[in-house]
């Protein structure tokens, strides 16, 4: 069965610069995204209560975006990426979280889970 594709955008009072620094390094992502995060050439081993999941890094552009692809999901088209987008005219920053759930009964936990781990990103950066 396929995944489902979904997007959310949160806004954040953070420079892009800072924001990438905290979505591409390890001991940053380490600060909200997991308990532990270590990363050998583009693998990167992520882990939360003990339970260890590996991602490859697919794409890094600079103070834009980040993807990673789980090695669990390497037969289908999913992904997860975390994009900075800066509005042109108001300069308002925004984290554009694209993401795969299971099924459309997850999209929402999943989304919730995104939004909880973007708030404790904001606390640790103070935005």
């Amino acid at each position: 069965m396929d995944k489902v594709k979904y997007e959310i955008e949160i806004p954040v009072h953070a420079s892009p610069n800072m924001l990438y620094q905290y979505i591409s390094s390890p001991s940053n992502l380490q600060e909200w995204f997991a308990d532990t995060v270590n990363s050998r050439g583009k693998i990167y081993t992520f882990s939360w209560d003990g339970t260890e999941e590996q991602a490859e890094l697919i794409t890094k552009k600079s103070e834009e975006r980040i993807r990673f692809k789980w090695l669990e999901s390497e037969d289908d088209e999913s992904f997860f990426e975390i994009k900075i987008q800066v509005d042109p005219l108001t300069k308002d920053v925004s984290l554009i979280i694209t993401d795969f759930a299971e099924d459309e009964d997850e999209v929402e936990e999943a989304k919730q889970l995104w939004e909880n781990q973007i708030d404790e990103l904001k606390h640790t950066i103070g935005a």
